[in-house]
């Protein structure tokens, strides 16, 4: 449709009809005496170092102790191991196994844990807790197999907020590995013999896929920090172990232009770095092309398709654009009526059904799945507009999600939690922007009548029902919140004019 926001962008080969992801990402073509993975402590120096045949190997025997553990093919396994090195083989070998990963954060409060793996019902729990299968265990089984899978079949469970307020399952196919070749044409350019350093925790799905699946699936090594992440140490690291891509949250970038010492001189062996989770400011991107003289390479994505607009090696940065779609994807501009825009306006970003990299649906929820889809599209909830070329400019969230150091947070979530505390009567969360580049959840409350609130209680409290990062930053009080003459509350109005801060 000529002049309509309608994109399509390339085409990927089409995947095998059997395939296993964690065989496709730990291909015995590579030379088994490659370094594979690398756990680096700035103290410490390196605390676990891999090549590609060790690594092979304790993901093959990993998968046949979840065999012998009674783990079947299409079963949950949760891993809730934090940031140890043990992490990448678990994960990988429950994939392998034919199993379903479902990786935790270990930030999340224990009464988050156990919604989670109540919803999940896994046959196997990876962790060091009573009745845990322990990372030793998985090295203790035989050398196994690859368990032979279709692109259909699932193959990882990622639990992101949701718009009820509850955490809500992403469910993903083994094709959706198949589908990251687009993020490494269109956005990272990972090639064989490149050392990426990734700062994002072990368990999230941008370390995940750029750090380890896009990494090993050429033949790359994944470096990952199991020391201290203060910001100072990131060119530290940089220097010592020379990765030609460094990937982070646009937070990470901020703190490190902010506290890192000759970032020229400790990033000098990049050929770029790459950021996703959250919106760079262009103040950021700027500082950091000036700090080191390399490029910032942005992507937009969600956990239901992970990222699929970016700049890259065939489209630089540029002013107020997030990217374009990487090669193999198709996406839309859509109105109210999922009808495409003209080119230009705004309308909700989305993407068609036929994406491999395309999420198979929200686990235990098939109400939800089909509300995200309008018609032949899912919709991402991101405001956009189109140019002519595909370049996407990102104007907002068509919800009132919120970022938190590259995770997304539903407000809901947040208030839900805040109105169990004493001497509550209303509340709302948003994000709020603190300074270029940097927000902050941030809490409005109404008290009872009479209820003298402290903030350390709440503190408190929250820590006890919330991740670390899910807790509100700023907390501040109101008579009442904004709201539509339907009652419908207007989080997008609340600013700390006006309130009193806590």
């Amino acid at each position: 449709m000529t002049g309509a926001s309608v994109y399509l962008s390339g085409a990927l080969p089409a995947c095998p009809d059997r395939f296993n992801a964690a065989e496709y990402c730990l291909s015995p073509d590579v030379p088994a005496d490659a370094d594979a993975f690398l756990a680096v402590d700035g103290e410490a120096g390196v605390v676990t170092r891999l090549q590609f045949g060790e690594l092979r190997d304790r993901v093959l025997r990993a998968a046949s102790a979840y065999r012998a553990a009674g783990v079947q093919p299409g079963d949950r396994v949760a891993l809730l191991l934090g940031d140890v090195p043990a992490f990448p083989v678990a994960y990988f070998g429950a994939i392998a196994a034919g199993a379903v990963a479902v990786p935790l954060s270990s930030q999340l409060a224990q009464c988050e844990i156990d919604a989670v793996l109540a919803d999940v019902a896994p046959a196997a729990v990876v962790g060091f807790g009573d009745g845990m299968l322990a990372p030793d265990a998985l090295a203790q089984g035989t050398t196994g197999r690859f368990e032979t899978r279709t692109p259909e079949d699932p193959a990882l469970l990622v639990y992101t907020s949701g718009s009820s307020g509850r955490p809500k399952g992403v469910l993903h196919g083994h094709r959706a590995f198949w589908a990251r070749q687009s993020m490494r044409a269109g956005w990272h350019d990972i090639r064989a013999g490149d050392r990426v350093m990734h700062a994002g925790a072990f368990n999230w799905t941008f370390t995940l896929g750029v750090g380890l699946a896009d990494t090993w699936s050429v033949g790359a090594t994944a470096i990952l920090n199991a020391g201290s992440r203060a910001p100072e140490v990131w060119p530290a690291l940089a220097r010592q172990y020379e990765p030609t891509v460094f990937a982070g949250a646009p937070a990470v970038y901020r703190r490190i232009l902010k506290y890192g010492d000759d970032l020229g001189i400790g990033f000098r062996s990049l050929r770029h770095a790459v950021t996703a989770g959250e919106a760079l400011s262009p103040s950021i991107a700027r500082a950091w092309r000036a700090a080191t003289g390399k490029p910032l390479l942005e992507a937009l994505g969600m956990s239901e398709v992970s990222t699929f607009i970016s700049t890259g090696p065939d489209h630089a940065p540029e002013a107020g654009i997030a990217g374009w779609p990487q090669p193999g994807r198709r996406v839309a501009v859509l109105d109210e009526t999922g009808a495409p825009v003209p080119q230009g306006a705004v309308g909700t970003l989305a993407v068609h059904r036929s994406d491999p990299g395309l999420f198979q649906g929200y686990w235990n929820d098939a109400d939800r799945t089909a509300a995200a889809m309008s018609g032949d599209w899912f919709l991402t909830g991101d405001l956009v507009s189109m140019r002519g070329d595909g370049a996407i400019a990102h104007v907002g969230r068509a919800d009132d999600q919120m970022n938190a150091q590259g995770y997304r947070v539903d407000p809901r979530e947040v208030e839900a939690a805040a109105m169990m505390s004493a001497g509550v009567s209303d509340c709302a969360a948003r994000a709020l922007q603190v300074e270029d580049g940097l927000s902050v959840i941030a809490i409005w409350i109404v008290p009872d009548t009479g209820a003298d609130l402290e903030r350390a209680a709440l503190e408190a409290d929250l820590a006890n029902r919330l991740a670390a990062y899910k807790c509100p930053r700023a907390y501040f009080l109101l008579d009442d919140l904004p709201r539509t003459a339907n009652g419908k509350l207007m989080r997008r109005t609340l600013t700390a004019e006006g309130a009193v801060r806590l």
